[in-house]
Formats: C-alpha cells, structure tokens, sequence
C-alpha cells in the first residue's frame, strides 16, 4: 500500500488552485481507495514569510478541506507544528546535504528578498515533512518539483553513507491542474495575490472576478474562458462560451462559481463556528502522526547509534 502525502502552507485561506489542483484530486484518492494519506498544514513554513503562526489559518485550511468532502476518518490530517519529529529529522538532513546545492534552490533565488535562514534551509524542511512518514507518493505543484528532487538526493546520500533506511519518494502532479491562471494571467498564487478564493464573501468573489484582465471583447480564448473551461463539464463550456457575450462573461463565470461551490461554502462557515470539531482532528491525527514519526526517528537514531 501506497502512502502519499500533501500539505498547503497556511499563508491564508486556500483559493481555487489550491482547490481544484490539490485538494479535490487527494479527496479522491482518500475517499474511493485504501491508499494511507497524509495532509499536512505546514504552519512552520508560513514563519519564513508570515513572522507569526496564524493560527487562524490553519482552522480555515482545516475547514476548507472538510468542506470539499474530505473523509476524515481515512486520512491523517495534521499541524506541522503538532509533529515535534519533523525538526529533529530536519537537523539530521542538514548534515547531509552541501550547502552550494542549497543556494540553487528556486525557493529561496525567488525570494531572496526575504533574507533569513528559514527560506534558505526550506526545502530541507520539505524533505523531512516527506521522509518522516516513508512517504512513497508525494503530491506537489509543478513548482515544488525541485525541492522533491532535493528530498530523494539527501535520501539517497544518506542510505547510501548509512544504510538503507529511508524511503525514497515520487512526485506525483495532476496534469489538467498543472497550471490554473489567475486574474492577471499568471499562475494563480497568494504570493501574486491574483487569486480567485470560493470561501470568500460573495461580494470579494465578485470583485476578484470583475478584477480579471481583459484585452479585446471579442477574445472568446481570452482567461475568463479558460477558467470557466477548469471549472465546468464540456457541454457546460461549450454552451458558455457560444451564448455568453464577452461582456457579460465576468458576471456569468461568477454565478458558476457561486452555484457550483455553495454546498462548500456552506459547510466551510459551519467548521469555522465549530472550533471544537477542528480541535479534535488536529489532536487525533498528531496523534497517529506523532506515532508514525516515532518509529522514523528510532530508526535513523539506531542507525547513528544514539540510542
């Protein structure tokens, strides 16, 4: 059996891409096979952005993916924060892996503004969220897919200096959400803040739609139809983009939105005025995790002779 694992920064409230390009794809697997999933909230990573834990986020995140459908009795979804291992499995990693490899990492050549060790040292942090938990299957952005590569080198380096003791992980992309645009054109990201976020008010929904670039009012391959295309069934798109005047195609993409994610929307409010519910996830899957991750740790302590 395989065991996958994915997670979401918790920067903010997941938006559309987060949605459709990771969320419902890993409900899917969680809830029609018997594949053991991990979702990770990775509030240690916000810091290198955020300064602070945002603790709110994570319930949001948490509800988020409660409301899409996710059963939570067959998957692990858990803070980073909760899992003490995962740092001490980030120290070890450190060590194996060169310090030059590092400064190539996209993640902090992007961002190299944000000038602190946090943002250098990421992706070592990524590969021990992954390693801990023997991760076979990781599901990933395709702008995530150096740091796996990160992840399977340190792995390699380290069973090959050791012994064979960890697992070394695949990532794994769903090709028709590789790339969602947001409303300049870009990449739908919180870091470009272009995005188009369906737990929002219905007032912001409609104001980041109505914010979406346009060019020619005649342009029927223009964004708003490639969004409405991601979001809807062919017979959908197709009677969408033959009856819709470009000029109404703003407010009609929004009323897709508000109907189709309604239910969503409905249970992501209900979540956030029960807390409590939230609570006893994140104590229960720390508890699984935290279990998991134990015998990682022994492992690699036995194989140091620590222990």
């Amino acid at each position: 059996m395989s065991i996958i694992l994915t997670g979401i920064q918790s920067t903010g409230i997941p938006h559309i891409g987060n949605v459709l390009g990771v969320m419902l794809p890993i409900i899917e697997i969680v809830n029609n096979s018997l594949e053991s999933v991990f979702i990770l909230i990775a509030d240690l990573h916000s810091l290198t952005s955020l300064k602070q834990s945002y603790k709110d986020y994570s319930y949001k995140i948490a509800s988020a993916w409660l409301a899409c459908g996710l059963k939570i009795y067959k998957a692990i979804l858990y803070r980073q924060s909760d899992i003490t291992q995962v740092t001490e499995l980030f120290w070890y990693l450190n060590c194996f892996f060169p310090y030059r490899r590092l400064q190539l990492s996209h993640s902090f050549k992007d961002k190299n503004k944000i000038n602190n060790t946090g943002m250098f040292t990421y992706p070592i942090l990524m590969a021990a969220d992954i390693l801990l938990f023997d991760s076979n299957k990781v599901y990933v952005g395709k702008d995530q897919l150096q740091h796996i590569e990160i992840t399977r080198k340190i792995a390699k380096k380290m069973n090959n200096l050791i012994k064979n003791i960890l697992i070394i992980p695949e990532a794994k992309i769903k090709k028709d959400s590789m790339s969602i645009p947001g409303i300049d054109g870009y990449k739908m990201s919180k870091s470009r803040k272009n995005t188009i976020n369906i737990f929002y008010s219905k007032k912001e929904i409609k104001r980041q739609i109505m914010s979406i670039h346009t060019t020619s009012y005649n342009d029927k391959n223009h964004m708003i139809y490639k969004i409405y295309k991601i979001l809807s069934n062919k017979n959908d798109f197709l009677s969408f983009k033959k009856k819709t005047a470009y000029k109404k195609a703003k407010i009609e993409l929004y009323k897709y939105i508000i109907n189709r994610f309604s239910y969503e929307r409905k249970k992501y409010k209900f979540y956030l005025k029960n807390k409590k519910i939230i609570k006893s996830i994140f104590y229960k899957g720390a508890k699984k995790a935290s279990k998991i991750a134990n015998l990682t740790i022994k492992r690699i302590r036995n194989a140091f002779k620590f222990n």
